[in-house]
C-alpha cells in the first residue's frame, strides 16, 4: 500500500507539484518506502482509525468499524487519527506525535516518522498539512 501511495505522489508531484518543497517530497517519498520495511513487528492494522470509526460498545469499551485490513507496523495506525486533530497537528505536530505514542506504547521516533510521511504525502492537496510536515522533518 505504501509503495502504491509513493508511486503515486511521486507521479502527482512530477505533474504538478503545486508550489511543495521537492526536499520535503523526496523525504516524505523516501519515508513512505522504508517505514514498512524497517518495523520491527508487524501486526493487523484497521489503516482508518479516526475519531468517526470508533464508537463506544457494550461488550468491548471501544469498537473500532470500517476497517480497511492490512497487515503493517503498529506505529502506522495512529497517524489516521492525528491527521483528523487539525488544531493540534497545526499547533504542536511532535507534541502530538510524541503524546500519541505514549499512549499506545509505541516507538515515538516511527510515529512521528509516519505522520511526518502522511503529512509530507497529504500536502500535496492539502495545503494545511504542509506547515505540519516541514515542523516533523527529519
Amino acid at each position: 500500500m505504501c509503495n502504491l501511495w509513493a508511486d503515486s505522489f511521486e507521479h502527482d508531484y512530477t505533474t504538478n507539484s503545486r508550489g511543495l518543497d521537492p526536499g520535503l517530497v523526496r523525504d516524505g517519498i523516501a519515508a513512505l518506502r522504508a517505514l514498512p520495511a524497517a518495523a520491527q513487528s508487524t501486526m493487523l492494522l484497521c489503516t482508518d482509525l479516526h475519531a468517526g470509526n470508533v464508537l463506544a460498545a457494550h461488550r468491548e469499551p471501544w469498537l473500532m468499524i470500517d476497517p480497511k485490513p492490512f497487515v503493517g507496523d503498529p506505529a502506522f495506525d495512529a497517524v489516521q487519527h492525528m491527521l483528523n486533530c487539525d488544531e493540534r497537528l497545526a499547533s504542536d505536530p511532535a507534541g502530538l506525535a510524541g503524546r500519541m505514542a505514549a499512549l499506545l506504547d509505541l516507538d515515538p521516533d516511527r510515529v512521528r516518522l509516519w505522520l511526518f510521511a502522511r503529512c509530507t504525502q497529504e500536502s500535496l492537496n492539502d495545503q494545511t498539512m504542509r506547515q505540519p510536515a516541514r515542523r516533523l522533518a527529519p
